[in-house]
C-alpha cells in the first residue's frame, strides 16, 4: 500500500511508519517542513496542502494535533488544541474528497476521552459522548472527517487510549519516579485507566487499513484496570515499592485543575468491542504482559 501519514514524527507515527516500511509498504510523511523526497508539504493553519504530492495514495493515517498535556490549559491553549485537530482534519478530509482516484480509507486520530468521566460503566463504541472539554474536542474532531465519508471514503476514528512505551508518552514520564520507589496511585486510584501498548496500537492501525470497519474504534487493551491496578503492576514489574498515594493538589498545581482532572482522574472503563468483533487479537491483552514487553522485563 501507499500510505500518507500526518503526525509521522510523533510516538505513534514514528513506530507506524517504521512498521509499514518494514512490511514493504510506501510511506509518505505529511510534514510542515523538511521531510525529504516522497513527503507531502502542508500548513493546516493556512489551509494549504500539496495536492499533487498526496495524489494516488491508497490510504491516509491522520495523527497530527497539538499535544493535549504539553502545556497548562489557558483559553488560548485550549483553542489551539481544538483548532489544530479540527482545521487539520477538515483540510485532509476535503483534500481527499477532491482526489481522483480517491484513497480507499482515512484513519483519523481521536481519543478515548470522548466518553468523559464514566465511573464504573463500560464504554463501547456505541456509548454516547461524555461532558467536558475533551469530549467536545473529540466530537468536533471526528465530525471534521465528514467531507471524506460523504465522498465515499471509508473513515475510521482511532479512539486511542494511553499508549504505553518506555521511550515516550505518559509511561516514560512516570518511570523515573517508579524506579526510585516513589511512584504511587493518583488520588483514590479507583478511576479506570484505559491503556494499550505501542506495539498493539500500531498493529491495530495496520489491521484497520485493510478491514471493512468504519466509524469509531476503541484502541484499548481488553483488560480493564484501575489506576491503583496500574500502579501496583508497574511497581511489581520494576521490582520497586509504590506505597505513597499522590495527593490531588500536586498534579493540579503542576498542570492546572481542569487538565489534571480530565487527564488523570477521569474514570474511562473502555472496551475494544469493534476491534475484537473484527477478529483483531492483541499481542498484549493483559497489563502485566504489556508492561513486561514494553520494559523488557521477562516473567519471573
Amino acid at each position: 500500500m501507499d500510505v500518507a501519514i500526518t503526525g509521522s514524527t510523533g510516538l505513534i507515527g514514528t513506530a507506524l511508519s517504521a512498521s509499514l516500511r518494514a512490511a514493504g509498504h510506501t510511506v509518505r510523511p505529511v510534514v510542515r517542513s523538511g521531510g525529504g523526497p516522497g513527503s507531502v508539504r502542508w500548513d493546516p493553519a493556512a489551509g494549504t496542502i500539496d495536492v499533487d504530492a498526496i495524489a494516488g495514495v491508497d490510504a491516509v493515517v491522520h495523527l497530527a494535533g497539538a499535544g493535549i498535556a504539553d502545556k497548562r490549559w489557558t483559553d488560548e491553549r485550549k483553542e489551539l488544541v481544538l483548532r489544530s485537530r479540527v482545521d487539520g482534519t477538515t483540510l485532509i478530509a476535503r483534500t481527499l474528497a477532491g482526489l481522483d482516484p480517491k484513497p480507499t480509507v482515512l484513519l483519523s486520530g481521536s481519543g478515548i476521552s470522548v466518553y468523559g468521566d464514566g465511573g464504573d460503566a463500560v464504554r463501547t463504541e456505541a456509548s454516547p459522548s461524555g461532558e467536558g472539554f475533551l469530549p467536545e474536542v473529540v466530537d468536533a474532531w471526528e465530525a471534521a472527517t465528514a467531507p471524506a465519508s460523504d465522498a465515499g471514503i471509508r473513515v475510521v476514528h482511532l479512539r486511542t487510549a494511553v499508549v504505553l512505551d518506555a521511550d515516550g508518552g505518559a509511561l516514560a514520564k512516570q518511570l523515573p519516579l517508579f524506579k526510585l520507589g516513589l511512584g504511587g496511585r493518583l488520588g483514590p486510584g479507583t478511576q479506570w485507566f484505559p491503556w494499550i501498548t505501542l506495539e498493539d496500537e500500531v498493529r491495530a492501525i495496520t489491521h484497520l487499513l485493510t478491514s471493512q470497519v468504519s466509524g469509531p474504534v476503541n484502541l484499548v487493551a481488553p483488560e480493564q484496570v484501575t489506576n491503583a491496578d496500574f500502579t501496583r503492576e508497574l511497581a511489581g514489574v520494576l521490582g520497586r515499592p509504590a506505597f505513597l498515594p499522590i495527593p490531588r493538589f500536586g498534579p493540579a498545581l503542576l498542570l492546572g485543575r481542569e487538565l489534571a482532572e480530565q487527564l488523570l482522574y477521569w474514570s474511562v472503563r473502555a472496551a475494544p468491542a469493534v476491534l475484537e468483533a473484527d477478529g483483531f487479537r492483541f499481542s498484549h491483552p493483559t497489563l502485566e504482559e504489556g508492561l513486561r514487553s514494553v520494559l523488557d522485563r521477562p516473567a519471573a
